[in-house]
């Protein structure tokens, strides 16, 4: 009932593809909530299906305690990382713990006195060990991304100097405590992490697309095919390189309870300092480190590295 109550207008076939039931039943079921009083009218023919007469039917949401603690700590959680559309947390908050019972007001209270979450300063809860300021173009990123993923935006690497760039979104995500796009940069014909703290002024492109969505997916699983170092990793591996990353590099789990995983890489061979990086990188995510793939300088730097710590 709350799946058809959210939706002005919906047909068999959709409630058949979200419940994976059959037509008779979908229809039994249609049928059953409309005897109980549920406003509906249907309609015939091609671009048919049932329509809501209003969306005010079921009443308010209400909370359990358990969903009002689960929701109060996803809050809580979120006051170290730099998450879009929280300035408002605080009020947000707030309006939670007025809605609940002086009893769970209470629990509330003290769960927030209790708790502590990575990156938490345990001698001072409120002192953030973090910059708690999301970038103030990671809303407007997000906003249009979802609208559509063909942008114009305005890079910014160094001050004064800003380039117009003409992309298709790929993700947005969060590492290493800063916010990064990926995208397929059309004039360079390249993927490409940029900082989002340096984007300015985005929009929705009116230039028209040079390929298809699907032609940008293929590009980007040949080009992690063609990847020159292919990693898998342990446990403890996995925990440390949830600890510390390059950007942009996406860990795919492999065993259960994330137990294995692996990434690839395309690595400019020609860079020493990104070899040099990515050697004591290597190193630090432990002995459950196997190699699938590994550029053959990258590999002769580690046995350097290694033969080194021999002497020590």
């Amino acid at each position: 009932m709350r799946y058809i109550n959210n939706r002005a207008h919906f047909t068999i076939a959709e409630i058949q593809r979200e419940f994976k039931i059959s037509r008779a039943t979908a229809i039994r079921d249609i049928n059953e909530i409309q005897a109980m009083g549920f406003p509906l009218t249907s309609e015939l023919g091609r671009g048919g299906g049932y329509s809501v007469l209003q969306n005010q039917y079921l009443p308010a949401a209400r909370f359990t305690p358990d969903e009002l603690k689960a929701i109060f700590i996803s809050f809580m959680a979120s006051k170290n990382s730099q998450l879009p559309y929280l300035q408002n947390r605080r009020s947000i908050t707030e309006k939670l713990i007025g809605i609940a019972s002086q009893t769970q007001q209470d629990e509330l209270i003290e769960l927030n006195n209790i708790l502590l979450f990575e990156n938490t300063n345990p001698a001072n809860p409120n002192l953030l060990e973090l910059d708690d300021a999301a970038p103030a173009e990671l809303n407007q990123l997000i906003s249009l991304a979802v609208q559509d993923k063909h942008l114009r935006v305005t890079y910014e690497p160094s001050v004064g100097w800003p380039q117009l760039l003409d992309v298709y979104v790929l993700h947005i995500f969060n590492s290493n405590a800063q916010w990064l796009v990926e995208v397929y940069d059309f004039e360079l014909d390249a993927f490409r992490y940029l900082p989002v703290a340096l984007l300015r002024d985005s929009a929705i492109s009116e230039r028209e697309m040079k390929g298809s969505e699907q032609e940008i997916a293929s590009k980007k699983r040949l080009g992690a095919r063609q990847s020159n170092l292919v990693v898998k990793l342990d446990a403890t591996g996995i925990q440390r390189f949830k600890r510390m990353h390059p950007p942009g590099i996406i860990l795919s789990f492999t065993g259960m309870f994330q137990s294995s995983g692996m990434f690839n890489v395309q690595l400019d061979v020609t860079d020493a300092d990104a070899l040099a990086y990515y050697a004591d990188w290597l190193l630090f995510l432990g002995k459950g480190v196997a190699f699938e793939r590994i550029p053959d300088e990258l590999r002769a730097m580690l046995e350097e590295r290694l033969a080194d710590l021999k002497f020590l």
